[in-house]
């Protein structure tokens, strides 16, 4: 059944209240701050915040707040290299799983991406996700976009918009009954044949060779743009490979969340950098390695 406004809402508010607890991990954590003072920040009771937060990461705020700190960044980063060279021989299907979800891509002919997507049909929808409201667009070839609201009506038409303009001769029409087993299964069912996840991309050659190295970076696993740039064999080409980067338009799927600054610092993200740190924070949790050193160091 496609998702209500309701749901929507729902689902909005909840993801808020979330972010604003971990938001909240992130800047007190070295305080050790208790489940009173995270579930007042949300706005909830304790009781109910703690289920809700254990709902969502399947961990106590307080052990979340671990994935969230500068250093287990820095240590994610020093294993980067290793888990490239590790990976990127797998082929997409390896690093790509989630919940035994696997994705494919296939790009749209250069002519047809100069075209604008001339006679393509894009279904389109807005569902609830982990990570809040989420848009997503599909064609007969795969799922062409995918992006975040807020919540509110007027910001899932502002998102809408923007994909428009990546796809400016393409027909657009609002069918969340096709997208809704879409996003079921970007966000966790899995797939009861094995048939992988289809993406259908358009970019220039050189934006599909980073998203195509995007695909190969594991959850729960972070790089540095530096070295994705030198894993592709361009290390003097970090700033374009960071626009590149930057000009995924499958989020999530196509993983750009997953590389951040080679200081730690976690920010550029189309989507906002607090829900950049919302989704680091919830693979670590769940496909990060069980390591209490990289956890704990330097604390």
């Amino acid at each position: 059944m496609p998702s209500t406004r309701t749901d929507i809402e729902t689902n909005a508010r909840d993801y808020a209240r979330i972010e604003a607890a971990i938001l909240y991990l992130e800047a007190h954590f070295r305080d050790q701050p208790g489940l009173d003072d995270v579930a007042r920040e949300a706005g909830l009771s304790p009781h109910h915040f703690q289920r809700l937060f254990r709902r969502w990461a399947g961990i106590s705020p307080k052990r979340f707040g671990q994935y969230l700190t500068l250093d287990y960044a820095k240590a994610q980063l020093e294993a980067s290299a290793s888990v490239l060279d590790a990976t990127y021989d797998a082929g997409l299907s390896g690093p790509a799983r989630l919940h035994d979800l696997f994705v494919t891509y296939e790009a749209m002919s250069p002519g047809a991406f100069k075209q604008g997507g001339e006679g393509v049909d894009i279904a389109w929808g807005v569902h609830p996700s982990p990570f809040g409201p989420c848009f997503v667009g599909q064609t007969e070839r795969g799922i062409c976009a995918l992006g975040f609201a807020d919540g509110d009506e007027s910001d899932g038409e502002t998102v809408r918009a923007g994909f428009e303009r990546r796809w400016p001769a393409a027909r657009f029409r609002e069918d969340a009954a096709a997208t809704q087993p879409v996003v079921a299964r970007v966000f966790g069912e899995r797939s009861t044949d094995g048939t992988p996840l289809r993406l259908a991309v358009a970019g220039t050659n050189f934006q599909l060779k980073v998203w195509e190295a995007l695909l190969r970076i594991p959850p729960g696993r972070v790089t540095s743009y530096r070295a994705l740039a030198q894993a592709l064999g361009l290390p003097r080409s970090a700033r374009a490979v960071g626009g590149a980067v930057a000009a995924n338009p499958i989020s999530y799927l196509i993983p750009c969340h997953r590389v951040i600054r080679g200081t730690g610092r976690i920010s550029n993200y189309e989507w906002g950098p607090a829900r950049k740190r919302v989704m680091l924070g919830w693979e670590a949790a769940r496909f990060g390695p069980n390591d209490a050193r990289l956890a704990h160091r330097g604390s």
